[in-house]
């Protein structure tokens, strides 16, 4: 593998658009919570050159939504949104998605989303439907994008195929991803990712924080890895949260990360994971730590 300069901007699948290669995953932005450190990290945020906000209208109940909203009204430098509709029991309808898709561009005190997803698969949602209704979206000019999150291979190309009708390129497929979960290497959606050239977008890039703080639970290989990633984070003048997203950057280019920030210095870290270059003995170390952890769980 060649050593590769690392790019802080990545397209989204086949649209010809593109986003900071790290955005934000806003499920702890809640309104009324916790406005003013959210706006500050906000700023901070978009200062450094995030310009992907990840929400979602079941984030808060709405309250995500709202927070996104006012810091877009405070801070007018351009953004690209996106938010996604959670197809619950007897919630699967077109006419349900659509409705959705209005209710979070109110809350968001938007006309246009850039991406709006299908949260996740329900068993019983007719996906054909639901794709058609994603194209109905974009033609309202409502979402100039669409994508699904937590699809496996096979419910992706079904509504990639399906969004093809319409000559409607599937963006994204959101799905968990980190040096503590690398499903999506094995159960085929990275591959699928590559083969369909969807942006795969990775939430929980950290773990849930177990990464940043250097810890994994037992049967993770909690030695290796977090030795290994330290190891790496004192030679490049890192920290350790910096290169497990910089390993994940460098893993494939069709990867986009949005960890959670809620404090401006969670910001400025992931900000700065974006140009970290790790050398190929660096990846290499850190793939067979995370592999001895896999096996070890």
């Amino acid at each position: 593998m060649a050593e590769l300069e690392q790019s802080p901007v990545r397209a989204l699948g086949k649209t010809g658009a593109s986003v900071s290669a790290i955005g934000v995953g806003t499920n702890r932005w809640n309104k009324g919570a916790n406005d003013a450190a959210v706006f500050e990290t906000y700023e901070a945020l978009v200062a450094g050159g995030v310009d992907f906000i990840d929400t979602a209208e079941i984030y808060g109940l709405g309250k995500s939504e709202r927070l996104i909203g006012d810091c877009i009204a405070r801070d007018p430098r351009p953004v690209k949104v996106a938010s996604k509709f959670a197809p619950f029991v007897a919630r699967t309808s077109p006419r349900q998605l659509l409705a959705a898709l209005d209710a979070s561009l109110a809350r968001l005190g938007l006309k246009t989303l850039d991406l709006y997803y299908i949260h996740f698969p329900f068993a019983f949602a007719n996906l054909d439907a639901l794709a058609d209704a994603m194209v109905e979206a974009v033609r309202a000019g409502k979402t100039r994008f669409v994508g699904v999150s937590n699809f496996n291979a096979g419910q992706m190309r079904r509504i990639a195929e399906r969004l093809a009708r319409s000559n409607l390129p599937l963006a994204a497929n959101e799905v968990s991803y980190s040096l503590l979960n690398r499903k999506a290497e094995s159960n085929g959606v990275l591959d699928a990712c590559r083969e369909l050239d969807v942006a795969l977008v990775a939430y929980f890039p950290l773990a849930s924080g177990r990464l940043a703080a250097s810890t994994a639970a037992p049967g993770e290989g909690a030695a290796a890895l977090p030795k290994t990633l330290a190891g790496v984070a004192e030679a490049r003048a890192a920290t350790i949260a910096q290169v497990a997203l910089a390993w994940l950057l460098r893993r494939d280019p069709h990867v986009i990360l949005i960890p959670g920030a809620t404090k401006p210095r969670h910001a400025a870290e992931n900000i700065a994971a974006m140009t970290l270059r790790l050398t190929d003995e660096d990846f290499a170390a850190i793939d067979t730590a995370s592999a001895t952890g896999r096996r070890a769980s």
